[in-house]
């Protein structure tokens, strides 16, 4: 059994509001996404890792692997064209896989850098368990549900917080399942927010591997200062 990881790493990040994509911003030195490819290529069990990016941005990529990854050979690393979304991007990808029904498939988002070997570990074993899994942090925040009016939102119900999970990455599947997932949404049209909500259409669970606060998602401007002092305490 094989392990692969997808990165999405197409987008643009109008959010960050920054002259380049979220993704080749610096953080402690280093592109954001050297920082995801280092944490993953560090996992014995990865067997190859799948970067999607912009076709623009393709030689950019490579040239920063052989910059910040010299002389890395194992895993190997594999720069592919992306698309216009994450779900087309994450889809070409996964057409490009040298992969077994029975491998295993993890999705990472590239901007979440400061990941770490034993989550992602983890969640290889309940993928192998369970067949779909994702890293999942509990809510602190009391959650409300709400409907949409002209006049704003208004409060419907209260969900109990042990109810709910943030839903992180990495999200990994068996391969044949996300294969199937994403074929049958292609076809009916359907897009998903994430790959766990594709392949919870399908009908498939999907278990939930405890995530960390540190593992946060580089968006705003705020999160890249956060992600530092996260690097910061860590190193």
């Amino acid at each position: 059994m094989k392990v692969f990881v997808i990165l999405p790493a197409a987008g643009i990040g109008t959010r960050m509001a920054a002259a380049q994509p979220k993704q080749f911003l610096s953080l402690g030195g280093l592109p954001i996404l050297i920082h995801s490819l280092r944490a993953f290529a560090a996992v014995p069990r990865v067997s190859a890792l799948y970067v999607a990016v912009r076709e623009t941005e393709i030689s950019r990529v490579q040239s920063q692997i052989t910059e910040f990854l010299p002389g890395h050979s194992h895993p190997p690393i594999h720069v592919v064209a992306g698309g216009d979304s994450r779900q087309e991007s994450v889809s070409n990808a996964l057409t490009a896989l040298p992969a077994a029904p029975d491998d295993l498939v993890l999705v990472h988002d590239a901007v979440r850098p400061l990941i770490d070997a034993a989550t992602i570990d983890r969640t290889i074993d309940a993928v192998f368990e369970y067949g779909a899994a994702i890293v999942g942090l509990p809510a602190i925040d009391t959650v409300k549900q709400v409907e949409r009016t002209a006049h704003g939102a208004l409060i419907s119900s209260t969900i109990p917080r042990e109810y709910v999970v943030l839903a992180q990455t990495p999200q990994g599947f068996r391969c044949d399942l996300l294969r199937r997932a994403f074929a049958e949404a292609a076809a009916d049209g359907f897009v998903g927010t994430d790959e766990a909500s594709i392949v919870e259409r399908a009908g498939h669970s999907v278990a939930v591997v405890p995530g960390s606060a540190a593992n946060l998602k580089i968006t705003q401007p705020a999160d890249l200062a956060l992600a530092e002092f996260y690097l910061a305490q860590r190193t």
